[in-house]
């Protein structure tokens, strides 16, 4: 809990500098705090021969600074290193019906979980239950249950290894209901990047950012969500690339940053300016948006074949390796002006100058992130960004390319070694004949088709490998009560969340090692890896000691449920004892179902920089129906899915610079100068005024879905006059997903629509309030 009444301060300093060390001294020395020894773990962060961040998943250089941490990846160190333990006497001494009246953060600042714990519905408490009673309740409930309505859930913190042996437990049981976080996030790019360019990845390695001269970032904020991403723009900002940032909110890392590394900076409180330019776009404005600019390289490139001079677009390029440019082209000659200006909330002058800049450069790089995948509409913000690429030929060519910025660390990489719960994806053939059965191959559970299966009571045990599930996914108002009808939840953690405290008819909760922590198996010391976003293999070796002696690995646990829940005959086609004695023999799987990706993955582990996953689009390979990359065609100019009305706002969920994913670890945003509460919603100051709110007079967020009779309703909150477009407000996610129903959700991807939710402001009201301290 914070100890300092709510203060609402715009921040004026650059990101990093002081600010962040002050940080990081706070979460170095505060409670629960290992200083020694995550001093020690810091030093071997991001580094060959050290851990992989269990934080974001950006890329690991091969040359790391002295400190190869942001502030972010520092906190979740600490955390994990966290000396309180949420054990048996914890939970002795709070019910489970008390937990729930707990905040997130406070939730998790319980420690670390140390031993395995059955819920005891009698006493509503959590009771210690040992290992193999755990995993023979597990076997019994789910070997009584029809496999369809099991589901098998991973976050994006689970390492390659346990990932791999995971889908393949959850194939041998029966099914494809392998939802993870990437359904939450970045779906969108796995569905709109194969159809433009035949990859579900980016085409960015770290490297390129040395080699190009202009960055357009969409929707992607850098000093929150990947802080380490600020050195090589940094880099490129001083030797003159153009940066170009398009947000609905103004974000620091952004604008400015002084590199804590660097002593003269630190001294004299210079920065460097990171964007050259910085445009507001609307919430959903961003297909229009880049309607403009492609309009504008086009007009561009008519007025240069007039004149004689060399061509704007890369015609070369677009001949040989896409299709489909003459339908665009006639799409963009029929655009209006005012519609897209209209949509973008940007002025038709400012688009024409970015597009000037974006013509003019040579090797440009397309960064985005959730504020384009999280809208109904999502699929075709992706799609947007590859044509924008393709009539450059911006993509197969040093200091070029797109890139999606991913979330939590190992996200990409689970989708790469099987976690999927779509069969075309998974190399079904080849896991037959590796492990002698017949997967199933129907489609499973997403994301959205978990929640809706829960809701409906089709899904009735929720295997959760990591993660907070039900904080994170969409309709939590209706998610949380129908929860109670699981005739198992079982969880693998290393803290304490919410979704725990849900409880079925049977409910485990599993701890597990961490990945900074040491990991010996049959008297080895065990190394992992993990995939970070530009699609590089790093290992990740701990060597802290374990939190308590009863945890036990990832891999372990995975390997005995495995053992518990499948009948004799499937137990057998996998060696999972030997996988678990050795994690080299799991990667030597790996190998073997995925030849192509992790040619001799052992051998390469430990490359500085990790080794590159090939990419067919690196090679201006492309894997679409036609062979070549596919330009694309909106049906909309709005990626809402909704239509403006009178008192109607877009609302954006957005994430504290003092949390990760749904892991509040504060009550300080220092970002955007908000101290002390997260139960807040930012305003235009002429919205505020035009509502006439009072300062610090609470409000009411109502979600305003045409034809849904559902009332979704977040109370308690306070409005704060911000830098964002009029008719756009902001406020915290999850405290803010009850608002968003499933079915609001991207065509085709199902990502939660979390970035444009139609709501409305009601001063007062008697909605729910959630947990933590108020906004004064």
């Amino acid at each position: 809990m914070t100890d300092s009444y709510p203060t609402f301060t715009p921040y004026k300093a650059p990101a990093g500098g002081w600010g962040s060390v002050r940080s990081l001294l706070r979460y170095g020395t505060g409670d629960g705090a290992q200083t020694v020894e995550g001093t020690r773990q810091l030093q071997r962060q991001n580094k060959v021969d050290g851990f992989a961040c269990v934080s974001c998943s950006w890329a690991k250089p091969a040359e790391p600074h002295k400190f190869e941490f942001c502030e972010n990846g520092a906190k979740a160190t600490m955390w994990e290193l966290d000396t309180r333990r949420a054990d048996a006497a914890f939970f002795e001494a709070h019910t489970v019906s008390e937990l729930l009246t707990w905040a997130d953060h406070d939730l998790e600042a319980a420690g670390r979980l140390v031993e395995p714990m059955r819920y005891d519905a009698a006493r509503d408490r959590y009771v210690p239950v040992s290992w193999e009673d755990a995993f023979a309740i597990a076997g019994r409930v789910l070997r009584d249950m029809s496999p369809e309505r099991a589901v098998f859930y991973a976050s994006g913190r689970a390492s390659l290894e346990t990932s791999y042996m995971y889908a393949l437990l959850a194939r041998l049981y029966g099914n494809n209901n392998l939802p993870d976080s990437s359904n939450m996030c970045h779906e969108s790019t796995s569905v709109g990047l194969p159809r433009s360019i035949g990859v579900p990845v980016g085409t960015v390695l770290l490297e390129d950012f040395d080699h190009c001269d202009c960055i357009l970032s969409f929707g992607q904020n850098v000093g929150v969500n990947s802080p380490r991403m600020l050195h090589p723009l940094q880099e490129a900002a001083r030797r003159g690339a153009e940066i170009i940032t398009f947000n609905p909110l103004y974000e620091r890392g952004w604008e400015r940053f002084t590199n804590p590394q660097e002593p003269l900076a630190m001294a004299t409180g210079a920065s460097t300016r990171i964007s050259n330019a910085y445009f507001p776009v609307r919430a959903g404005g961003d297909i229009a948006l880049m309607q403009g600019l492609a309009r504008a390289l086009l007009d561009l490139d008519d007025a240069a074949q007039a004149e004689g001079r060399a061509r704007v677009l890369d015609v070369g390029f677009i001949d040989t390796h896409t299709n489909g440019f003459e339908a665009f082209e006639a799409w963009l000659r029929t655009a209006d002006w005012s519609d897209i200006e209209r949509e973008s909330g940007l002025s038709r002058a400012d688009i024409e100058g970015v597009a000037g800049v974006y013509a003019q450069a040579e090797s440009s790089i397309l960064i985005y992130g959730m504020g384009l995948t999280q809208h109904r509409h999502g699929v075709d913000n992706v799609r947007m960004v590859c044509n924008l690429a393709l009539m450059r030929g911006n993509v197969g060519r040093p200091g070029a390319g797109i890139c999606p910025v991913r979330g939590h660390s190992n996200v990409q990489g689970q989708r790469t070694v099987g976690i999927s719960e779509k069969p075309e994806l998974v190399p079904l053939d080849t896991l037959a004949a590796q492990y002698s059965f017949e997967p199933p191959r129907e489609k499973g559970l997403d994301t959205v088709g978990t929640v809706e299966g829960i809701l409906d009571g089709s899904v009735e045990a929720f295997i959760g490998l990591g993660g907070n599930f039900s904080r994170a996914a969409p309709d939590t108002g209706r998610l949380e009560p129908a929860w109670r009808g699981l005739a198992l939840s079982l969880q693998i953690a290393t803290h304490l969340n919410r979704n725990h405290l849900l409880c079925g008819r049977e409910t485990l909760l599993l701890p597990c090692l961490g990945r900074l922590e040491e990991d010996v198996q049959n008297g080895v010391a065990q190394r992992v890896s993990i995939e970070d976003s530009t699609t590089c293999i790093h290992a990740s070796f701990g060597t802290s000691p374990a939190a308590g002696p009863m945890l036990r690995s990832e891999p372990a646990i995975v390997a005995a449920l495995a053992q518990a829940i499948l009948p004799p005959e499937r137990t057998a086609c996998a060696p999972w004892r030997d996988w678990v004695d050795d994690y080299a023999r799991v990667r030597d799987a790996i190998e073997a179902t995925y030849p192509d990706q992790f040619r001799d993955f052992n051998a390469r582990l430990h490359t500085p920089g990790g080794f590159p996953r090939p990419v067919a689009a690196r090679e201006r390979r492309w894997t679409t129906d036609s062979g070549k990359a596919e330009f694309h065609v909106p049906d909309v100019l709005c990626a809402t899915g909704f239509e403006d009305k009178a008192g109607r706002y877009r609302l954006l969920t957005v994430r504290s610079n003092d949390q990760f994913n749904t892991t509040v670890y504060g009550y300080h945003d220092r970002f955007r100068g908000i101290d002390g509460t997260r139960r807040v919603v930012l305003m235009n100051a002429d919205d505020i005024a035009e509502l006439g709110l009072d300062d610090g007079e609470q409000i009411t967020l109502a979600a305003d879905f045409d034809g849904d009779a559902e009332v979704r309703e977040v109370g308690g909150l306070r409005a704060i006059p911000y830098r964002i477009p009029r008719g756009c407000i902001a406020a915290y996610y999850p405290e803010c997903n009850p608002l968003i129903p499933v079915s609001h959700h991207a065509i085709d991807s199902h990502v939660p629509a979390g970035k444009s939710v139609p709501v409305r402001v009601v001063r007062g009201g008697n909605a729910p309030v959630p947990p933590g301290p108020a906004p004064g």
